[in-house]
């Protein structure tokens, strides 16, 4: 019989056609998707990560994706899908600057919350969007997270912590931002420094 996998769950934000559902079925599926249609809700893709591998710490983990809608006209309704976050993509359009300044709201509301009291004694004030421009990579090619390119290398590493936190070390939650020019993605430079987003 084979054992139980340990998952976590990280969420997927920003403004609505970002490129959410196209990064989040890059990720989770290894290959790009040609035709990502509006997201309504939420939409969930499962990822099977190795935590530190390669190590003796070896283990399989789920990673499961919560791709969530971004029409403000669901604003009320998408805090159901907040519950029991262990990490989170931001995603914006660098074509549009709003998208990248709205990510500060989008961690505000999923940092208030009800069921996030330990989100809420987080710090997201230091929030600076401007940092967070990394290497360009395009979601419709399935190169963009191939093995050993440096966003496959920070996105590992991401999840490594966000399973660290949630099993081993027990603290709080630790974004990790992306953004999306156009099909195009941006991996945070920050990705090994949580302390931006929490307290440790």
């Amino acid at each position: 019989m084979m054992a139980a996998v340990d998952k976590v769950k990280v969420l997927v934000i920003g403004d609505s056609g970002v490129g959410k559902t196209s990064l989040t079925h890059l990720i989770a599926q290894h290959e790009p998707i040609s035709n990502p249609s509006w997201t309504v809700g939420c939409s969930v893709e499962v990822k099977l990560h190795e935590y530190k591998e390669g190590t003796s710490y070896q283990k399989t983990y789920f990673i499961e994706l919560w791709d969530v809608g971004g029409s403000s006209n669901h604003r009320m309704t998408r805090s159901v899908f907040y519950n029991s976050v262990h990490g989170i993509i931001l995603v914006h359009d660098l074509t549009n600057r709003k998208s990248q300044q709205n990510l500060q709201k989008w961690l505000a509301e999923v940092f208030s919350r009800d069921g996030n009291s330990k989100l809420r004694n987080s710090s997201f004030d230091d929030f600076d969007p401007e940092q967070f421009i990394g290497s360009n990579q395009d979601c419709r090619q399935m190169r963009s997270l191939a093995a050993g390119t440096s966003s496959a290398v920070k996105l590992t590493r991401f999840f490594d912590k966000v399973i660290e936190m949630r099993y081993h070390a027990r603290e709080n939650i630790s974004p990790f931002n992306i953004s999306d020019k156009r099909n195009r993605i941006y991996t945070s430079p920050l990705l090994t420094s949580p302390k931006l987003y929490h307290n440790d």
